[in-house]
């Protein structure tokens, strides 16, 4: 049997795929309100590549209170780099939206293209990293993390005590998987 390449579909995946099986028992109605979702998930990610090239080629959008204009206008105002992944281990990772660091003040901004309400806990994880890599002490620097979501912006002043106790969680929970590992 020689089987169909298929490369156009390499890499992606189908709302229907066998991986996610669970909607072959959705309603009608389940089925429409998952593929909502679906689409906005995908819309969301487009916003973000989008949003990711503009700032790095520094176009600005026209001056608006709309979320996405205004996450790209503050990301080129404040020379910030886009979609920067910050490192602790194979364990914890993750993927700042933007994020700049000058003169000892670090600033992480968030874009939220969803309806859910945003956590700043997010940020704050991405500072701790943030310090963990760049071996960074929280309490010698300000940290100012943004989440801009439904044509609003949440500014949060992370407290340094906070940002040291996810460092120590994340140090901590490392070992144990590593240990749980074998390693």
């Amino acid at each position: 049997m020689v089987f169909a390449k298929h490369s156009e579909i390499e890499g992606s995946h189908a709302f229907l795929s066998a991986s996610k099986y669970h909607w072959i028992n959705y309603s009608d109605e389940k089925l429409d309100e998952s593929y909502v979702k679906w689409r906005a998930i995908e819309m969301g990610t487009k916003y973000h590549e989008f949003a990711a090239e503009a700032i790095r080629l520094k176009i600005r959008m026209p001056r608006s209170k709309k979320t996405l204009y205004h996450y790209i206008n503050d990301a080129i105002g404040f020379r910030m780099t886009p979609e920067q992944p910050l490192w602790y281990s194979e364990n914890c990772y993750g993927t700042a939206d933007a994020i700049s660091f000058q003169d000892d003040y670090l600033r992480i901004h968030d874009l939220k293209t969803g309806t859910t309400k945003a956590s700043i806990h997010q940020l704050e994880v991405y500072a701790a990293l943030f310090c963990l890599e760049y071996h960074i002490r929280p309490d010698k620097i300000t940290m100012e993390l943004r989440i801009y979501q439904n044509d609003e912006v949440l500014v949060h002043m992370a407290e340094p005590e906070t940002i040291k106790s996810i460092m120590t969680t994340i140090i901590r929970f490392d070992r144990r998987i590593e240990k749980l590992k074998g390693g």
